[in-house]
């Protein structure tokens, strides 16, 4: 008799809850291929697209697992599994976590978008935060800078991308300025004709865009003569040092009064 009753009970449930549950299963194995399918098409339009390789297996796990999630729950849905309590759980983790991490997140929010974004790339010079350096690892969380000096900077990408960035390499030339002070003594065009001499000497300064020479300031004790030349990024440091050590010395072998003799 009980053989019998198990026996009504199941059919009757199979009639009535069977095809919900293939339906169910059936939707389970549709979204699997389905998924599939997106993940190939992702991975083909970043490759097409040239996205950083860093960002890549994000942008494929946090996608595809939001699909698994989607896929998992609406078929809990279909075959009638009462979702209340699941979504609360999920709701509070969701707010505990995002409280516990939201440094962390604003970080990781801010790699993203540098490196969707790019302000800057490798080996490009910048200056932020107060730091100057070129740029040697973009990381998710955090960007890392080597200085002039040899310093490693770790800069953190929440901070980052929400302060002004000076990309100093990217438009391909850098303009170098200078001032140099003189006494009224001296003869105009006989100085900017000693520093146009060791422009046109330096090979680290470049023809175009063309230099300027010239009084840019009268004061009481003197005048100041403002250099505008370009180089390459690579070159400032270098190219500054050369040039107004050349100068100076131009200067005094050209019987120009410097300040201070």
């Amino acid at each position: 008799m009980e053989l019998k009753e198990f026996y009504i009970t199941f059919h009757n449930w199979l009639i009535n809850r069977g095809p919900v549950y293939i339906f169910g299963i059936i939707i389970f194995l549709v979204g699997l291929w389905v998924i599939s399918f997106i993940r190939a098409r992702l991975l083909q339009r970043m490759s097409h697209r040239k996205v950083n390789s860093s960002l890549q297996p994000f942008i494929i796990s946090l996608s595809i697992t939001a699909m698994y999630v989607l896929l998992i729950i609406s078929v809990l849905n279909i075959v009638g599994f009462e979702l209340t309590l699941i979504n609360t759980v999920i709701g509070a983790f969701g707010v505990a976590a995002g409280l516990a991490l939201s440094g962390t997140l604003q970080n990781f929010a801010g790699g993203v978008l540098i490196l969707l974004l790019k302000p800057f790339a490798l080996d490009d010079s910048i200056r932020a935060q107060g730091q100057d350096g070129k740029v040697t690892s973009i990381q998710l969380f955090y960007t890392v800078l080597l200085t002039a000096d040899n310093k490693t900077v770790i800069i953190p990408n929440g901070k980052l991308f929400n302060e002004v960035i000076v990309n100093v390499t990217r438009e391909g030339k850098r303009r170098l300025d200078f001032e140099l002070k003189l006494g009224y003594v001296v003869d105009v065009d006989q100085v900017k004709e000693v520093i146009n001499k060791a422009i046109k000497e330096n090979p680290l300064i470049l023809t175009e865009p063309a230099t300027r020479v010239g009084v840019t300031s009268l004061e009481l004790d003197g005048m100041r003569f403002t250099v505008n030349v370009w180089v390459e990024p690579a070159n400032y440091l270098t190219a500054k040092i050369d040039l107004q050590e050349k100068i100076i010395k131009d200067l005094g072998a050209a019987g120009v009064k410097l300040p201070g003799t």
